[in-house]
């Protein structure tokens, strides 16, 4: 069933006024207070808090665990609350928060998603069927936990590895795949770091009621708090990352979807049959 994309951005546009504005803070620096009123914004500062605490490993992953799911299952009620459910979005002839087959019927629509890499398409995805994804072993919140990739890699043409595409010698941009809120940024990475991520961006798309990681990003352009467009850019591809820094591998964005169960912790899914409808640009 179509998917009415013009009533949903229309709406947004409305949401986006209520966004409280936030400041540019990397994770790698001290996080202000979160204001006592559940604010959009004051959900942006939790998760960016909680993420740097699993990184440095200052919180157990119970702890964590317990956490994120408060965070972000208040964000799914703050945004219900402002009529922002899948159904007021939708339309009640279309999807429901409910609806098990959501998923598939945005999918279907032709429309929502957008391909994250300005000027490329499915070929650039790694592998010849996506099968760079390995979703199995995946724990967020232990940083112990290596071996799994929950995420398709998409690749530029960059072979002197210096970020810019070989054919127009031009940075290429990073874009949302959906409309979502930006809830937290690293934009502190440097060489030599052993953070794994690099310059990454977190956006919570709220129909979906999950997350999407944009990782190994140059230069950042959006901060926490903004409300960002399908097809709206967020940064220029990079190389940051301990792994994506290095010589042997080739210039890329680490794209991953973490869907939130009821309980509001996340699973993993594979974004490639996504990508491989998403409009490009």
């Amino acid at each position: 069933m179509k998917v009415r994309l013009g009533d949903l951005m229309r709406f947004w546009g409305v949401v986006t006024a209520v966004v409280l504005g936030g400041v540019n803070v990397a994770s790698s620096q001290a996080v202000t207070s979160a204001p006592a009123e559940a604010t959009l914004y004051s959900y942006c500062t939790q998760f960016q808090g909680l993420y740097v605490e699993i990184r440095q490993q200052t919180v157990t992953p119970s702890e964590a665990r317990l956490r994120f799911s408060q965070i972000m299952n208040g964000l799914k009620a703050r945004f219900a609350g402002n009529g922002a459910s899948a159904g007021a979005i939708m339309g009640a002839d279309t999807l429901t928060p409910a609806d098990s087959v959501s998923l598939d019927s945005l999918q279907r629509s032709g429309n929502y998603f957008v391909f994250p890499l300005r000027g490329y398409g499915p070929s650039a995805i790694g592998g010849t069927h996506g099968e760079g994804y390995r979703g199995k072993g995946f724990d967020l919140f232990d940083y112990n936990v290596r071996g799994s990739h929950p995420a398709q890699d998409i690749f530029i043409r960059d072979t002197n590895q210096d970020c810019l595409d070989d054919r127009s010698r031009q940075p290429v941009d990073i874009l949302a795949m959906t409309s979502g809120l930006v809830l937290a940024i690293e934009t502190g990475w440097q060489p030599g770091s052993e953070y794994r991520g690099g310059n990454w961006i977190w956006v919570y798309d709220p129909v979906m009621h999950g997350l999407f990681y944009y990782a190994h990003n140059n230069v950042v352009d959006v901060t926490p708090g903004q409300w960002v467009q399908a097809g709206q850019k967020l940064a220029t591809m990079g190389r940051s990352g301990y792994n994506a820094y290095k010589t042997r591998s080739p210039t890329h964005l680490h794209l991953m979807y973490l869907h939130l169960l009821p309980d509001g912790l996340p699973v993993p899914r594979n974004t490639y049959s996504w990508l491989l409808t998403a409009r490009r640009q």
